[in-house]
């Protein structure tokens, strides 16, 4: 396939000490993203509450399913990138290695992420550089995703703030580098720089397009997520679900580049809000709903990382050749 080999695994000898080591910090290092995770939680608990007082039960719920949805299609493209690197490993063993794995963006500086996917997926019996890089390529394709779909916002975001046309500037530049040849230069370039093997073959059109498909999917769902919250106090029906769309992928693709803030929090905030009051929300409510969003973001991580990681149990572990 494509890149770094995956590790033996000849059935079950003994562990080593260093291996019942390397278990023991997994473990610590999942509970503590846990923990943030929970502690962001629980500071926002009140006034999400107070929030969700002016929404229909069923809105927020469908609010909470399209989250779901939006984090299992995104996990579906993470696997289809890490499967053409290597030995296909299944939904299950994928989801739990990349949405437990995720919930390490709720510790400062988001690149604990890629370190708790990375040993997941080496518990797992693959390369952690087989994970580093579907990682690497999957978040490169969907910032791209989440800038042309931002483009819904445009209008909103421009007239709120001008300062961000440097975001729609990069969609050019982008969708030019999702061309496989150029996609597998940059990607193996990074891994040289990085003093890790190169990708052994060139990307395909399908790998590509799959990826940037799922990430696609996941903005629409994540927009109908905040416009289902939005629209419970009148926010225009088709145009505000379109600026909705743009928001979450405009939140996103700023959250991501403030990667010393766990999970973006702040900075996709403001972008939300920003969208929202050009909607025809207040300050206030789109604050509200803002905080809100990230709070059920949060809910929904831990959800389906808990659900990943159960369903995984049932699965055996990946054996691979050398």
């Amino acid at each position: 396939m494509t890149t770094v080999e995956d590790l033996p695994a000849p059935g079950k000898p003994p562990k080593s000490t260093k291996a019942k080591v390397l278990d023991v910090v997994r473990w610590v290092a999942i509970l503590l993203v846990i923990g943030f995770a929970a502690k962001q939680l629980a500071s926002n608990w009140g006034e999400f509450w107070h929030t969700l007082r002016d929404v229909a039960w069923q809105s927020s719920l469908l609010s909470l399913l399209a989250l779901v949805a939006a984090i299992m299609v995104s996990t579906w493209g993470w696997q289809v990138m890490v499967d053409d690197l290597g030995k296909p490993i299944g939904y299950a063993r994928g989801a739990q290695i990349c949405l437990v794995g995720s919930l390490g963006k709720y510790v400062p500086g988001s690149v604990w992420a890629y370190l708790l996917q990375m040993e997941l997926g080496r518990k797992a019996g693959l390369a952690r550089a087989r994970i580093f890089t579907g990682s690497l390529i999957q978040l490169g394709v969907g910032v791209v995703s989440a800038l042309v779909v931002s483009l819904l916002a445009a209008p909103a975001v421009f007239s709120n703030s001008p300062r961000a046309l440097w975001l729609f500037v990069l969609i050019p530049v982008g969708l030019a580098m999702l061309h496989p040849k150029v996609l597998t230069w940059g990607t193996s370039l990074v891994l040289r720089v990085l003093r890790r093997p190169p990708l052994a073959h060139p990307l395909g059109w399908k790998v590509v397009g799959k990826v940037f498909g799922a990430s696609t999917a996941a903005w629409c769902l994540q927009g109908i997520h905040l416009w289902l919250l939005a629209n419970s106090v009148g926010t225009p029906g088709f145009s505000g679900f379109v600026l909705c769309v743009g928001a979450m992928a405009v939140a996103m693709t700023v959250g991501t580049f403030a990667f010393i803030l766990p999970s973006g929090v702040g900075v996709r905030e403001v972008a939300q809000v920003a969208v929202l009051t050009a909607s025809g929300l207040t300050v206030g409510q789109a604050t509200a709903f803002a905080v809100a969003s990230r709070v059920m973001f949060t809910v929904a991580d831990l959800l389906t990382a808990g659900i990943a990681a159960v369903a995984a149990r049932s699965t055996r572990p990946v054996t691979t050749a050398a």
